[in-house]
């Protein structure tokens, strides 16, 4: 097994934790999809004022796009990994790299070193040699 090799290898595994940690992070909006529910549902007291239905959907549309945005990001962290793993797709997990340099600090030390990984010229050569051949129609 060469140095590349191990190195994709780990970052295959560094893309499973981080996506972890991705996903754990994204759960926090939970509390606040509770808290519009609850609103919603006028559990809440507001000194006896009614308070306008917007706010509580607000606070259920905007943290569950957030949700849905970390898991799905998540979703796609792990198959970066099980591609990295496979030397496989390798403009896809380019892709999920560049996406990850957002997530600071975790996220973008994983991106950055996964995109100089991608970046040599022998890790493109494994990636080449598991793609299937391009075949005209």
């Amino acid at each position: 097994m060469t140095q590349d090799e191990q190195h994709l290898d780990l970052l295959s595994v560094f893309h499973y934790v981080v996506a972890g940690l991705t996903a754990a992070f994204s759960c926090m909006f939970l509390v606040h999809v509770v808290m519009g529910i609850t609103m919603l549902t006028g559990e809440f007291d507001f000194g006896g004022q009614a308070q306008p239905k917007v706010f509580a959907w607000l606070f259920i549309l905007f943290p569950s796009a957030f949700i849905l945005m970390g898991w799905t990001l998540a979703v796609c962290m792990i198959a970066a990994g099980v591609r990295l793993k496979r030397r496989t797709s390798r403009t896809f997990c380019l892709v999920v790299a560049a996406v990850e340099c957002f997530l600071m600090p975790f996220g973008t030390v994983l991106g950055v070193f996964t995109i100089l990984v991608l970046m040599k010229e022998p890790v493109r050569q494994l990636f080449a040699a598991n793609s299937p051949s391009m075949t005209t129609w």
